[in-house]
């Protein structure tokens, strides 16, 4: 049991890590999408340990909607690289009125 929650601890502190510290739109996405990632995989042990299937069908919808919502964020990230020639976090304060 302990693996399951070190390893999914770790990912989700490499994903908060990353979102602190890197400056690129794409990775941070990525690092956004680990930490959901852990979270889920935490969520199918456990539902798998209760023997409750609830749990990985409840992932499953949440894997759908991250899917919708990354599709989303390239879309808009492609458009900030179009207006900007840069998908670095601090350019985007060339948008600010």
């Amino acid at each position: 049991m302990s693996e399951y929650l070190i390893l999914c601890s770790i990912l989700f502190s490499l994903g908060a890590f990353g979102v602190l510290y890197r400056r690129n739109i794409l990775v941070m996405f990525m690092c956004i999408e680990l930490m959901l990632n852990s979270v889920n995989l935490l969520m199918v042990y456990f539902s798998a340990l209760h023997n409750d299937q609830s749990g990985q069908v409840f992932v499953f919808f949440i894997m759908a909607v991250a899917a919708a919502e990354i599709t989303i964020g390239l879309a808009i990230l492609v458009m900030i690289f179009r207006h900007l020639g840069s998908i670095n976090i601090d350019s985007l304060k060339k948008l600010k009125w």
